[in-house]
């Protein structure tokens, strides 16, 4: 459960018998360089030979039994997928340590050279502390200029020197600080079955696991499809003696919003299982109130110009309700929705009638002519990712005025507009990016563009989202994002393109996995609440504050321009159309860097341990 402070784990790969630890950490058992920082589920398995550890770091559902069957066995090739939860596995032998990373990357590993050997751990920021590794432009400038293509960001991390290990791969990591080993075996390769009735038991039992550990959590009841789903799984899953605590935060003095009457409707529906709490918040918890204050995470979290009103929301659960475990229903909508770029897959596979069929559906959706997205999918379909990546590198390395700036295109990758705060630094930094991208091995050759699309933008979410996790974490709020749970992406991934959804449906998946719990009307709901109007009153609120951002360490590294980014910030909060994606992703990125160095790094202790080795 989250306890205010700093929750990671982490380990060491090397032939030094005297390692350092951060402190507050515990080492696992005898002979193990793995460490746990805070309370955190984890399972640690001693070989009775001496020969293996194996850790499995996380929340996982793994039996008992189960367990015991690893100890001595061959790990299974599907140990990060095979059970419900977020974790991760990490085996330590004579000859070095293997990684088994998360395939949905909720709960990321990364590494860095330490040592002539290496250091690995769930938080980036605390190997940056323990390096003390200064911040990664080129990660900057991809979060703030590309944040919709993650392709572009690789391996790296906010920090220099400080990777991400691949997810959903096994990963040695060589004592003598060689170059990591690299398999990938999982694969989203479509399997047979009712696409819907295997999602219902991947999210069953991923809101069950939650409900075991802790039967007083809570939940977020937004009135949306995904919350109310993990709303209805929760209150089915509680024991009894149990009633769940929904929250559903609305405008001070409106309770007639549409969300808040579909919230309602799901709360009647199951009132002898749900205690249906409101929550209004007022001016002070608008959008950019207050995000300098934002606590240091890995990275810039997905709620940072929100933090006023999740903060309030966590601390007043926490509070009044008791939560120390809090479910939402983040995630869903990477996870659901197809992308557009499904209608490439229709093509090449030969599903004439489906691709006109959808593609006016798109079309009558997008409010956009159906030829252009026609002509982009035959294109795409065509086109292997790889050769996307360098027409998108050269697209990066030409200047702005020359890029195709079409809405609603259909392809393998989408660039937002080029801001014009956006220094010439900046741009390089992003093309630089591209050509990495392109001289990477993709170990996922061969899968639909739809899906390989999916993996990269659900990873992207999955892993961001343990950043807003972190920043629970400090209210005391232990966040879980189930539809982020491996299982249940590799479910949805694992549908055959016959089965799989339209492009232009909203969620029909969902809706029919969920029909015996949801409410009709919640269940054919086919929109969802904005806050836009929020985020224009939040920036003309706090205009000053976040026009002072702009003379800040972005700046500092030559990425923006102050003035013209001010310029933006004023324009934009006098209610001028324009696109507000990039503004967004740099005053995040400020509000972080403000963070890092302003707050104490990472502490590690001058009392070592001595490794396995020793």
């Amino acid at each position: 459960m989250a306890s205010g402070g700093p929750v990671a784990f982490g380990g060491f790969s090397t032939t030094r018998n005297i390692l350092p630890l951060p402190e507050g950490a515990e080492r696992f058992g005898a002979g193990s360089s793995a460490w746990r920082l805070g309370s955190v589920p984890a399972h640690f398995l001693p070989d009775q030979r001496g020969h293996r550890r194996i850790l499995i770091l996380g929340w996982c559902g793994v039996t008992g039994s189960e367990l015991r069957r690893l100890a001595n066995a061959p790990l299974p090739t599907d140990i990060t997928w095979r059970w419900p939860g977020v974790y991760t596995v990490v085996e330590e032998t004579r000859d070095s340590v293997i990684c088994h990373t998360d395939p949905a990357s909720a709960l990321p590993l990364y590494v860095t050279a330490w040592s002539s050997g290496w250091a690995w751990s769930t938080s980036a920021r605390m190997l940056a502390g323990l390096t003390s590794a200064s911040v990664d432009s080129q990660r900057l400038a991809c979060l703030v200029l590309a944040p919709s293509v993650p392709t572009l960001v690789g391996s790296h991390t906010c920090y220099t020197g400080v990777e991400q290990l691949t997810p959903g791969c096994r990963i040695e990591l060589p004592p003598d600080g060689g170059s990591l080993r690299c398999t990938a075996p999982w694969r989203p390769d479509p399997v047979a079955g009712t696409p819907h009735h295997r999602l219902r038991s991947a999210l069953t039992t991923a809101v069950a696991l939650r409900v075991k550990a802790d039967p007083y959590l809570s939940c977020d009841l937004s009135g949306g499809l995904d919350s109310t789903t993990i709303t209805v799984l929760a209150a089915a899953a509680l024991p009894d003696q149990h009633k769940l605590n929904a929250v559903t935060i609305h405008p001070e003095g409106d309770e007639n919003g549409a969300d808040l009457h579909y919230a309602k409707l799901a709360s009647e529906a199951h009132k002898d299982r749900i205690t249906h709490h409101l929550l209004p918040l007022a001016t002070e918890h608008l959008p950019y109130t207050g995000i300098t204050s934002v606590p240091a995470t890995d990275e810039p979290a997905p709620s940072t110009l929100t933090l006023a009103r999740l903060t309030a929301q966590l601390r007043w659960m926490h509070q009044h309700l008791g939560s120390r475990t809090h479910l939402t229903g983040d995630g869903g909508d990477s996870v659901l929705f197809q992308p557009p770029v499904h209608l490439a897959d229709l093509i090449r596979h030969r599903r004439w009638s489906r691709t006109m069929s959808e593609a006016l559906g798109w079309a009558r959706l997008r409010h956009c002519s159906i030829a252009p997205l026609l002509l982009d999918a035959a294109m795409t379909a065509r086109t292997s990712r790889r050769d996307a990546l360098a027409g998108l590198a050269r697209s990066l390395a030409a200047p702005a005025l020359a890029r195709d700036a079409r809405q609603n295109r259909v392809g393998w990758f989408h660039t937002l507009p080029t801001p014009p705060w956006a220094q010439p630094a900046a741009l390089r930094l992003l093309a630089d990016a591209a050509g990495e991208a392109v001289d990477t091995e993709d170990p996922l050759l061969g899968l639909d563009t739809s899906v390989r699309t999916l993996v990269d933008e659900i990873r992207e979410v999955a892993r961001t989202a343990a950043a807003d996790a972190q920043l629970a974490a400090t209210c005391g709020i232990d966040l879980h994002n189930p539809f982020l749970d491996v299982r249940v992406m590799d479910t949805v991934l694992r549908t055959s393109l016959d089965q799989r959804s339209r492009v232009h449906a909203y969620k029909p998946l969902l809706a029919r996995a969920m029909r015996h719990l949801l409410p009709g009307k919640v269940a054919a709901r086919t929109t969802k609440g904005s806050f836009n109007t929020d985020h224009y009153a939040g920036l003309r609120t706090n205009l000053a504050d976040v026009s002072a951002l702009a003379d800040g360490h972005l700046a500092g590294l030559g990425l923006i321009d102050p003035n013209r980014l001010r310029g933006h910030l004023r324009q934009a909060a006098a209610g001028i159309p324009m696109p507000l994606a990039t503004i967004e992703q740099a005053l995040s990125a400020e509000a972080w860097l403000h963070s890092h160095h302003h707050t104490p790094g990472p502490v590690w202790t001058d009392r070592a341990v001595r490794d396995a080795h020793a």
